[in-house]
C-alpha cells in the first residue's frame, strides 16, 4: 500500500467558506451542509463554519439549540462596532465562536473583541511588512494572533501570483508567525481553473516545509518554483515522506485556509491516496 502522510496534516485544514465568494451559498443551505460535513467521513478536516459578520444574527436563528462552531469574518474596512455587535449577538446561543477574521489595522490591541483569537489579514503597499511585524510582536506578546493572505482574486484584489505567495510564506518563516491563507485553494494542485489561475493546496504545504527547512538560507525563487509545480505526482511524493514533527512544523504555520467548496480539495487528495477516502 502507497504510505500516506500523518493525518494531522490535514487536520482541521479546511475551514468552511461555503457562505463567501464564488459559492455564495444562503446561510441555510450552508448550515445544513456544514452539519453535514461534520458527519462525514472526512469531518476531521473540517474547520468551523466561516460567517460574515452581518450574517450572525440569521446563523443565531438558524442553529437553535444545535451547536456549532464558527469563525466570524469582517472585510477590512468593517466597522469594529459592527462586529462587536455580532459577537454580543452569539451570547448564550448555540454557536462557537472560534475566532474573528478582520482587516489588519494598527490600534487592533485596543478592538473590544481582541482578548479573543485574531487572524488579521495582511494588506499590499506600504503597510505590509509593517503589518506582519506586528503580527510577530502581538504573538510575542502572548495575543492569539495570526496572518492571513488572500490567494484568491476579487475585483478589488489581483490574484497573487507564485513570487508574492512565495514572499509571504517566506517572511512567515523567518517572523515566526502562523498564517491562513483564503481564496483560490479549491484544488490540491496549481493549475487554471474557471477561467484563472489557481493556486495548489500541495504546492503550498511543500512550500511551506521547504520554507522552514532553509530558514537559514532563505529562497523564494525557489518556493516560486514549488508554487508553480503542476505535477501531482511530485507534490504528492513530497509529503508522503513526512513524519509527525515535520508536519507539525508545517502546521504550526500554515494553521489552515478558507474554502466555499470543502469537498473538492479533500475528494482530489483522496484520489492521490493521501487520506484514507469513505470505507
Amino acid at each position: 500500500m502507497t504510505p500516506a502522510p500523518p493525518a494531522a496534516l490535514f487536520a482541521g485544514l479546511v475551514d468552511d467558506a461555503a457562505v463567501f465568494p464564488p459559492g455564495q451559498a444562503p446561510l441555510p443551505r450552508a448550515l445544513a451542509e456544514h452539519h453535514e460535513h461534520r458527519a462525514a467521513w472526512y469531518a476531521a478536516m473540517v474547520g468551523p463554519l466561516l460567517v460574515p459578520a452581518s450574517g450572525v444574527g440569521e446563523l443565531v436563528t438558524l442553529a437553535g439549540g444545535t451547536p456549532v462552531g464558527v469563525v466570524v469574518v469582517a472585510r477590512p474596512g468593517t466597522p469594529a462596532a459592527d462586529v462587536s455587535a455580532a459577537l454580543d449577538a452569539t451570547h448564550g446561543t448555540a454557536l462557537d465562536v472560534r475566532g474573528v477574521e478582520i482587516g489588519w489595522q494598527a490600534d487592533w490591541r485596543s478592538l473590544p473583541f481582541a482578548d479573543r483569537p485574531l487572524v488579521l489579514e495582511i494588506p499590499r503597499g506600504a503597510d505590509r511588512d509593517r503589518a506582519l511585524a506586528d503580527v510577530r510582536d502581538g504573538q510575542q506578546e502572548g495575543h492569539a494572533v495570526q496572518a492571513k493572505l488572500r490567494t484568491g482574486a476579487t475585483p478589488t484584489w489581483e490574484w497573487p501570483d507564485e513570487h508574492e505567495l512565495a514572499r509571504h510564506i517566506t517572511d512567515v518563516v523567518q517572523l515566526g508567525i502562523s498564517t491562513k491563507l483564503t481564496g483560490g485553494l479549491h484544488h490540491v494542485v496549481r493549475g487554471d481553473h474557471d477561467g484563472g489561475p489557481q493556486h495548489g493546496l500541495l504546492d503550498v504545504l511543500v512550500a511551506v516545509d521547504a520554507a522552514i527547512t532553509d530558514a537559514l538560507a532563505p529562497d523564494t525563487d525557489r518556493l516560486a518554483e514549488i508554487l508553480a509545480e503542476r505535477d501531482p505526482a511530485v507534490l504528492a511524493a513530497a509529503v508522503r515522506t513526512w513524519d509527525a514533527d515535520r508536519t507539525d512544523r508545517v502546521r504550526r504555520t500554515l494553521t489552515a485556509y478558507g474554502c466555499c467548496g470543502v469537498t473538492d480539495p479533500i475528494t482530489e487528495l483522496a484520489e492521490l491516496d493521501l487520506v484514507a477516502g469513505a470505507a
